[in-house]
């Protein structure tokens, strides 16, 4: 079992290790791997660029365009490697609801390919990134890690049943596993892809560009919206947290926030205003989601280091695409 103790004990120790990332050339991927590369350990990164750019990964970073399916890359990857993170996913929910079956080919086939391979060449501990969405609709909020899964798209079953394949066969074949249920995380390099992009970059882009921000049902739903550093922080501490083997956690801010709040507050950071339509048909998805944190800063010693606000004012100050000028004004639903 690899010993740690801590986000501190990184800081304070010089403590090298090989990683393999999955999806490293994603939002999150990337972000994690250009931390760990510059704090010294050696980092491969994989990533078929399905929606990812080689180009946000650092030099450091070892990367390789490969498929999470394709086992003998696998293999040749996984060599000498003591902890895997795995990213690598689909993660357009009204994609999935289009194409279930590429979403478990992916997001379930592609993680039994993975855990084959670790158990093939004896990789001992996981990390997989899983989805605050596996919850759905709960009564009791914050959610805690123990409430019954409501999933209520392909996405969110896929992830769940990617969970429960890394959590059985990590039992079965010995191999140290972590899910973190990450919530809704956000940040500088956010994919925007054309349609259905992420509520915090297309907010921010489209009060900025003087856009159309489009809000489903009454902008009453409430989401738990966590800042990327945040979650690296999270991840990073459970490649070697001991006490973190055969646990899921929670990754979140511990507050939940409104649709509409986050319209009003992307028109204040960026000081424009954008006509704002309100579709009454709530497209799906639960009324409210926000994570309880007693599991994450219990194992992970975790605690978020950043508002809503602040990690938005960050956002848009960082990302050059979401500038005044950087671009048209077409509309994006969200």
């Amino acid at each position: 079992m690899l010993k740690y103790a801590g986000t501190a004990f990184w800081e304070s120790q010089v403590v090298t290790m090989n990683f393999l990332i999955t999806g490293a050339a994603g939002f999150l991927g990337s972000a994690l791997s250009n931390r760990l590369a510059a704090k010294g350990h050696s980092v491969r990164g994989m990533d078929d660029l399905s929606t990812g750019y080689s180009e946000a990964l650092s030099p450091e970073v070892l990367f390789t365009r490969a498929d999470v399916n394709d086992r003998p890359r696998l293999w040749t990857l996984l060599q000498n490697i003591d902890c895997v993170y795995h990213l690598a996913a689909r993660v357009l929910v009204p994609e999935s609801v289009l194409y279930p079956r590429e979403y478990n080919l992916v997001n379930v086939g592609g993680t039994v390919t993975l855990m084959e391979a670790m158990r093939d060449v004896g990789v001992k501990r996981v990390v997989f990134i899983s989805s605050g969405a596996i919850y759905g609709d709960q009564e009791e909020q914050p959610v805690k890690e123990n409430a019954i899964p409501n999933p209520r798209s392909p996405y969110a079953v896929s992830k769940l049943a990617a969970e429960y394949y890394v959590r059985t066969i990590g039992s079965l074949w010995k191999i140290e596993t972590v899910c973190l249920r990450v919530f809704n995380a956000y940040g500088p390099g956010q994919h925007l892809p054309p349609v259905h992009a992420p509520v915090i970059p297309n907010f921010l882009r489209q009060a900025a560009q003087g856009g159309t921000v489009v809000i489903n049902g009454d902008g009453s739903q409430t989401r738990d919206y966590v800042y990327v550093e945040d979650v690296v922080d999270a991840m990073e501490a459970a490649a070697t947290a001991p006490q973190a083997n055969q646990q899921i956690i929670n990754v979140g801010s511990g507050v939940e926030t409104s649709v509409a709040d986050v319209s009003s507050l992307a028109q204040r950071i960026t000081s424009g205003k954008p006509q704002t339509v309100r579709n009454p048909q709530n497209l799906g998805g639960p009324s409210r989601l926000c994570a309880d944190l007693t599991r994450a800063r219990s194992i992970l010693g975790y605690t978020p280091q950043f508002s809503l606000e602040e990690g938005m004012h960050i956002t848009y100050e960082t990302d050059p695409r979401l500038q005044p000028h950087a671009g048209n004004t077409q509309t994006y639903i969200a």
